[in-house]
């Protein structure tokens, strides 16, 4: 058993590695451009400050 666990072990960093090869390519693939690119520009929009507020009593 404790060779098992060892072995598993040792595949953390190829986990680690598929994952984020994973979000990656969630992120740039071309089907999502137009979204990540309007989350991209959420810090540089301009909001109403009456909604700003109200989003923070809620």
């Amino acid at each position: 058993m404790d060779e098992l666990i060892a072995f598993l072990r040792s595949f953390w960093v190829l986990w680690l590695m598929l994952l984020f090869i994973g979000i990656i390519a969630y992120a740039y693939w071309p089907k999502r451009k137009q979204k990540m690119e309007s989350y991209g520009a959420i810090p540089l929009r301009d909001d109403d400050k009456s909604e700003a507020n109200h989003a923070y009593k809620n």
